[in-house]
């Protein structure tokens, strides 16, 4: 049985989740979707300047692995710049380093107590499909 894959550890989430060329609907490219960890890998060592060592530190995985999420990463990105398609920021395992943020059952639906030692099963049914909102349902960060 494979191991439980360990959450990225991501400084903030993307202010931007979707790229694409002008001048073409989006519903007449096709879409690259880039994990939110696949994100933080490229702003630490691209962006940062971060080396591998101190950049899989900052997300607490394996040196190892976080090679191997920035390969995917810049891949993603350089096929998404060639061909002309959408890419799409969101998604993957991750959790947010200041603490905050919401984790949502996918199978009942509710918010997962975000004090509680074990975030990674639901308390109201014990499902382990669990998923980060970006915001509280139906609000946007800036709206009262």
């Amino acid at each position: 049985m494979p191991r439980k894959k360990r959450h990225r550890l991501v400084t903030k989430e993307p202010h931007v989740s979707v790229y694409k060329p002008a001048g073409i609907p989006t519903r007449e490219l096709e879409e690259i979707l880039i994990t939110i960890g696949e994100f933080e890998a490229l702003r630490l060592a691209d962006f940062e300047g971060l080396s591998q060592r101190d950049a899989s530190t900052a997300m607490e995985i394996s040196q190892p692995t976080f090679n191997r999420v920035l390969s995917s990463a810049r891949h993603k990105v350089a096929s998404g710049l060639v061909q002309g398609y959408v890419l799409r920021i969101e998604g993957g395992e991750y959790r947010l380093s200041d603490g905050t943020g919401i984790l949502e059952c996918l199978d009942c639906g509710a918010s997962v107590d975000m004090s509680s030692e074990n975030k990674s099963t639901c308390q109201k049914c014990g499902s382990t499909r669990l998923r980060w909102l970006r915001w509280e349902k139906g609000r946007r960060p800036g709206e009262e």
